[in-house]
């Protein structure tokens, strides 16, 4: 008799699905990659308007005579305050209006096997990221400027959370605008939020000095870059009055939840469309 072979079955191997944590990663390589390329360009960007208003408010006024050497001290922790929330919040917002109008490379990402709340997160992180270098590189810059650099090593976990909460509600922020307002009206409205955030936000004077100008402190205190101002105010220059760093982890954890949520519905309502 003849044995009748049975035929196997088709051993052709389907590709496992990537894990959620290895596409994210993969997102965030993607994006860090391309930064290092441009470097020096990026750093051009996000650090030449904070050293000019350092070297300005810093040197040449103190050098001048019209303001004290001790204003250093008040302006340096806010111009690296600034120098964070402002990156954060500018390359969330500019490229994701790139990315959903012109280019929709965010399609590209929106296929990654991610959950579209993933895509937005990634967008945050890597936005905070830079924030960070552009905060990182203007301590050296503020030695050079200054001369002298107020900052010891046990300061730098208190500044540290403090940039890492601030880049974050930045760039949520900058996910809010860059979701929710028209492409052809984006230029509009950083024109109308920029400049106010860039004036009240304490980075040229502390907050509580504005008692006497009541209605301003209270301006003041709606703005989130505030609360990142004095936190590194209150490390850096305690002798400065300043608020309690209790006050400000509270204030900024409270609008990173208001606009971490905005941030995700605006992405997810844009991701449908």
């Amino acid at each position: 008799m003849t044995a009748v072979e049975t035929p196997r079955a088709s051993s052709t191997a389907v590709p496992a699905r990537p894990s959620v944590g290895r596409a994210f990663t993969a997102l965030l390589w993607r994006d860090v990659f391309v930064t290092g390329r441009e470097f020096v360009p990026f750093l051009l960007q996000v650090v030449l308007q904070p050293v000019f208003l350092l070297f300005v408010f810093g040197k040449v006024l103190v050098e001048l005579g019209f303001t004290s050497s001790a204003y250093a001290d008040v302006l340096l922790p806010g111009v690296v305050s600034l120098a964070a929330f402002l990156t954060a919040l500018q390359n969330t917002a500019f490229p994701l209006v790139i990315d959903f109008s012109f280019t929709k490379e965010i399609e590209d990402r929106l296929l990654a096997p991610l959950p579209t709340a993933l895509v937005a997160v990634e967008k945050v992180v890597f936005a905070t990221m830079r924030a960070l270098v552009a905060a990182a590189v203007m301590f050296p810059i503020g030695l050079w400027v200054l001369g002298s650099l107020p900052v010891t090593w046990s300061d730098v976990p208190v500044l540290v959370f403090f940039l890492v909460l601030g880049s974050l509600v930045g760039a949520a922020i900058g996910m809010t605008l860059g979701t929710f307002v028209k492409p052809n009206r984006i230029n509009v409205v950083f024109a109308v939020v920029l400049t106010p955030l860039l004036f009240t936000g304490s980075t040229q004077f502390p907050w509580p000095a504005l008692d006497q100008l009541r209605w301003f402190q209270v301006v003041c205190a709606l703005n989130p870059l505030t609360y990142v101002s004095e936190a590194l105010r209150a490390q850096m220059a305690p002798q400065v009055p300043h608020l309690s760093l209790t006050v400000c982890a509270l204030a900024l954890t409270g609008f990173l939840v208001v606009f971490g949520v905005l941030s995700l519905v605006g992405f997810r309502r844009r991701a449908l469309d």
